[in-house]
């Protein structure tokens, strides 16, 4: 067996600064450090911090008045900061700056008087903080369906917006559904989908079609994750979403010669070596690793966090 290892592939900027953020946050205040939500979809992560004395909650009335408490990567809703200003947290905002640039978005347009399309997934972290900065001006699409349910007028103010981790070519496809039935919907001015996201599956694409299976290291949880393994499975191969070499089936791999392996936004690198490791005894594979994008992005330390370049 051959296996060839996608780049670029695992942690983005956006996760190594929120991760970062909470490694400095136990170094400086010690724990219990609380962290509304998960601090990225990845059950290792989670888990390692957990037994590091983090406390994960989805209700900051949990959270005991002035304690300090961490937002995560996915970003949080206006009336979050306001209940965390009444309870006197010593707030972290640890939210990805690509993310925080969507809500910025949605301020602008609601202020501009649009009504906003957002694209996204219902219930998702980040979807809810975006609907939360405009809820009287967004509307949530997730399928071309829905596009084709809203009840605008071709005369009505419109502009869309896109939660960060989508499938590249979903998304595209209700775009162009979008300005098909209202050509004078406005875009943002750049892409909202992160760099993060479109490079992985762009890599995933390509070098899918060199193998007859593709291993996606990522939690279940992780919509950019899922949205990767999709994108495989779109170029015709077999392709499993896992989140750890535990998850790995013996069957799937007969009569397959090259295995491609990559790793969500939030999956550790850790993880992919260990799956690598695994099929290297059983199947006495080589390894070779192919990077498709280079990426240099980095992201500072929120304030009160020292702001060391990661």
């Amino acid at each position: 067996m051959h296996i060839i290892l996608a780049g670029p592939r695992g942690f983005c900027a956006g996760v190594n600064m929120a991760i970062e953020s909470l490694r400095s946050a136990i170094r400086r205040y010690g724990t219990p450090v609380y962290v509304y939500h998960e601090i990225v979809h990845n059950r290792w992560v989670v888990d390692h911090f957990r037994k590091q004395g983090v406390v994960l909650v989805d209700d900051l009335a949990e959270v005991p008045e002035s304690a300090n408490l961490l937002y995560s990567a996915h970003g949080v809703s206006p009336e979050v900061r306001r209940t965390a200003a009444r309870r006197r947290l010593k707030v972290i905002d640890a939210t990805c700056p690509l993310v925080t640039k969507v809500h910025k978005e949605a301020i602008r347009y609601a202020q501009q008087g649009y009504k906003i399309v957002l694209i996204g997934h219902a219930g998702h972290d980040e979807v809810l903080g975006t609907m939360g900065e405009a809820s009287e001006s967004i509307v949530l699409v997730q399928t071309i369906e829905d596009v084709d349910r809203l009840g605008f007028e071709q005369t009505d103010k419109l502009a869309y917006l896109t939660q960060t981790t989508l499938s590249v070519d979903d998304a595209g496809q209700i775009i162009d559904r979008l300005q098909q039935r209202f050509p004078q919907i406005v875009a943002p001015r750049k892409e909202d989908i992160c760099y993060a996201t479109t490079n992985r599956q762009e890599a995933v694409k390509i070098l899918s079609l060199q193998s007859e299976l593709v291993l996606v290291v990522g939690s279940r949880s992780s919509s950019n994750s899922r949205r990767l393994a999709e994108s495989a499975i779109a170029t015709g191969v077999s392709a499993h979403l896992i989140d750890g070499p535990d998850d790995i089936e013996p069957n799937w791999f007969s009569c397959v010669r090259t295995v491609v392996i990559t790793a969500g936004a939030s999956a550790p690198e850790t993880i992919v070596q260990k799956c690598v490791v695994l099929l290297q005894g059983e199947f006495t594979a080589t390894v070779e690793s192919r990077t498709i994008r280079h990426e240099n992005v980095q992201f500072t330390l929120p304030e009160p966090l020292p702001t060391t370049l990661l």
